[in-house]
């Protein structure tokens, strides 16, 4: 189920209302940097999981 316009504007309606007009633009930018942070973090994650992959593969074939 596909949220519709009223149900955005509304949630918009109530983040402007919580957070405040001038605190939105501060909470954008903490949670792209967060989601950013995040995927580096994967990245890196995944390049130190590859070269042992590759040690365990040429260990199995001796």
């Amino acid at each position: 189920m596909k949220p519709g316009m009223i149900e955005l504007l509304v949630v918009l309606l109530i983040v402007v209302v919580i957070f405040g007009p001038t605190q939105i633009p501060k909470l954008t930018k903490m949670i792209g940097k967060s989601i950013k942070n995040l995927r580096a973090g994967m990245a890196e994650d995944e390049e130190e999981e590859a070269p042992k992959a590759k040690k365990k593969d040429a260990a199995e074939e001796e």
